[in-house]
């Protein structure tokens, strides 16, 4: 079976890798053509050897055909799915692909390698990936599945996935220098820190940098005794995903407060809602450093504030921190969620630097959910969805499109055109 992540020592191999890749591109491939790949990876990651993966079930999501042939023509046009000629008025326009793309993902989501090269495949070009040496296991075996699903190669021979240490510039910047398209995940220092490599001139490259996301609900919404459950299951689904790691996982939830109601049943029901997640998808592991970081949490909130309180159980498993006040607290992660009053929803919105990727609502007043929304556009944020839905990875991701900054729109004006 071929493996496709590479382990490389020197720029030349890199140099090399490229140019094989750009030998792969010789031959069209139409994004109907990938699609059926891909959809056919999807359906063989459905293995329990592979739950263990966090982000699994988005990822066979994200892969199949329903969900990308609607991303390709939106992105693409009407004919984009067969690579053909949209008609556009007295012109015509099709995407064609840039070349080699580099990626670059986070080392904290373990999908994401595979993520960030599909919408580069989806595009026609080669993928040049970049594996974190923590990703690399699992990298690995969701590429041998892959390997499985595409017997004649037509997708495997325009991927090369090479592994190195993040320190060894010398390789940073070969692979920098031999592509022409570059998607670049991750936080702040790393996103910086790629930025800077001798791109060549030409090379278009797509940022998705380090956001947080945040949820609320409306009073009618958590107040709903007959709604309560489904809500806080949502919420725990959002929540456990990715470990609270990703930038679309929930940090904390703003509720409306309502007049002379008590948040107590409410919050009670959430804190089953985690305890049943948390027994559906126990914690495998966590670092010493994330322990000691929740334990501090939960001992700062409790002293700084006598009306704070706290949920959680002995282990760190997951921990509820309960309050008030419109600020977003400093991410914790690791399961933690931190759950505030306002009087106003608008009045944390209001508040919004930017950094705010995804608001996920629970609601239960249209008219007070679309002003919500357009205040949150004002403010930043690129994805406002319903809550259990945060991490459902669709186009456009982080206010940009996926597939399209990774092509070029050749427009054709036809000379033979007696109209022009």
């Amino acid at each position: 079976m071929t493996d496709l992540i590479h382990n490389v020592n020197s720029p030349d191999e890199i140099v090399s890798a490229a140019a094989n890749l750009r030998q792969s591109l010789e031959a069209d491939v139409s994004p109907n053509a990938v699609i059926a790949v891909l959809d056919s990876w999807a359906k063989s990651l459905d293995n329990r050897d592979l739950d263990d993966i966090h982000g699994i079930v988005f990822l066979r999501i994200w892969l199949r055909r329903g969900s990308l042939e609607s991303i390709v023509t939106r992105e693409l046009g009407p004919s984009g799915l067969e690579a053909k000629w949209n008609e556009n008025g007295l012109a015509e326009y099709k995407a064609f692909p840039l070349g080699v793309v580099g990626h670059w993902p986070a080392g904290n989501i373990e999908i994401q390698p595979a993520l960030s090269m599909t919408c580069a495949l989806l595009g026609g070009n080669a993928a040049l990936v970049r594996i974190p040496s923590g990703l690399v296991d699992q990298t690995r075996r969701l590429a041998a599945k892959l390997v499985q699903s595409d017997p004649c190669g037509l997708l495997t021979r325009r991927i090369c996935m090479v592994a190195f240490a993040h320190d060894r510039h010398d390789l940073q910047e070969a692979m920098a220098r031999v592509v022409d398209g570059a998607m670049l995940w991750g936080g702040q220092e790393a996103v910086l820190q790629i930025r800077g490599l001798p791109f060549p001139h030409w090379t278009r490259v797509a940022v998705f940098g380090p956001r947080i996301s945040v949820a609320a609900m409306d009073a009618g919404a958590w107040n709903n005794v007959g709604e309560q459950e489904s809500w806080c299951r949502r919420i725990a689904r959002d929540v456990w995903q990715f470990d609270q790691q990703a930038c679309s996982s929930p940090q904390v939830l703003f509720l409306e407060r309502k007049t002379r109601q008590s948040t107590a049943q409410f919050l009670s029901t959430l804190r089953r809602a985690f305890e049943a997640e948390n027994q559906a998808h126990p914690r495998q592991e966590i670092s010493g450093a994330l322990t000691s970081a929740i334990c501090q949490a939960r001992a700062s909130w409790l002293l700084s504030d006598t009306s704070h309180q706290a949920v959680f159980p002995s282990s760190p498993d997951w921990t509820l921190l309960l309050g008030a006040g419109a600020d977003i607290p400093r991410p914790v992660q690791g399961r933690t969620l931190t759950v505030l009053e306002v009087d106003s929803l608008l009045d944390p919105i209001s508040r919004f630097d930017g950094n705010v990727q995804t608001l996920g609502l629970g609601m239960a007043d249209p008219e007070k959910e679309r002003k919500l929304a357009s205040a949150a556009g004002k403010r930043g944020v690129d994805r406002i969805v319903k809550l259990g839905r945060m991490h459902l990875f669709s186009s456009p991701w982080d206010g940009l499109d996926l597939v399209r900054p990774m092509v070029r729109m050749v427009r054709h004006v036809r000379s033979t055109d007696e109209r022009h």
